[in-house]
């Protein structure tokens, strides 16, 4: 997925980076504005906003006069940079360290949890609304390249796979209109630094940094244990992201 943003700071990098200190940088409409779907006023409309509307900013650097933003009810787009007055930054909250998965439904609950240190090493993290910080998913591997790949997962340039999965019934309510629509149906997720990265601005986040999730052939029944998220561009689809483990189950 490259994705082309001018570079963040190292300290800000850091705070959204890392899991145990994150905040959200908060803004409000000083006028009426349009949110629109990307960086440009001929871009479509998502939504109108009016003065005095609180948003969220997705990343805290403006691309081309515009803040990409998440409004109070979930709405993600771009707004122009002159038409919000960025609030001071809270001070950072620091969270439990671990976190432990969320059971199963039907399934018990899993003896496992989530790796925090993998946040670190995720591109672009800014990018990625979390909705979960740590959940279980059950359901079959499926080929989310066509055939033109053996594993069944695109290779992306920042690294990470783009892989499919055909969530089991009783986890449908995780899909929105972008899986549905622009990902077969199925669950994305993405085990990160797992192949070559070819993206330079990429690089960084996977220096010093090796994979060692499994990834189980296409057709197998799985448990993915990972980040939900939505991811903000593209098809603003759902992923786990990044993925601590696959495990292969009945």
């Amino acid at each position: 997925m490259k994705i082309h943003f001018p570079r963040i700071s190292i300290c800000i990098l850091f705070l959204l980076a890392c899991p145990f200190s994150i905040w959200a940088q908060q803004a409000t409409t000083n006028r009426s504005v349009i949110l629109r779907r990307d960086p440009s006023t001929s871009s479509p409309v998502v939504e109108h906003l009016h003065k005095g509307a609180r948003v969220t900013l997705v990343d805290l650097n403006p691309d081309s006069g515009f803040y990409h933003v998440r409004t109070e009810d979930d709405q993600v787009g771009w707004v122009s940079a002159k038409a919000v007055t960025v609030s001071q930054a809270p001070p950072p909250v620091t969270p439990t360290p671990t976190t432990p998965v969320s059971p199963t439904p039907g399934r018990g609950p899993v003896d496992t949890t989530c790796d925090p240190g993998l946040q670190a090493h995720v591109y672009h993290p800014a990018r990625l609304i979390q909705k979960q910080s740590c959940i279980a998913v059950t359901g079959t591997m499926v080929d989310a390249t066509k055939g033109s790949q053996p594993d069944g997962v695109r290779h992306e340039a920042d690294g990470d796979t783009h892989g499919w999965l055909n969530v089991d019934a009783e986890f449908k309510n995780l899909l929105n209109a972008g899986n549905i629509n622009d990902e077969g149906g199925n669950l994305v997720f993405e085990i990160i630094c797992r192949f070559p990265v070819t993206q330079p601005d990429a690089q960084s986040a996977c220096q010093g940094f090796t994979d060692h999730v499994n990834l189980p052939p296409v057709g197998s029944h799985v448990r993915i244990v990972g980040t939900y998220v939505q991811d903000t561009f593209h098809g603003q689809w759902m992923e786990i992201h990044p993925v601590t483990s696959i495990t292969v189950i009945p």
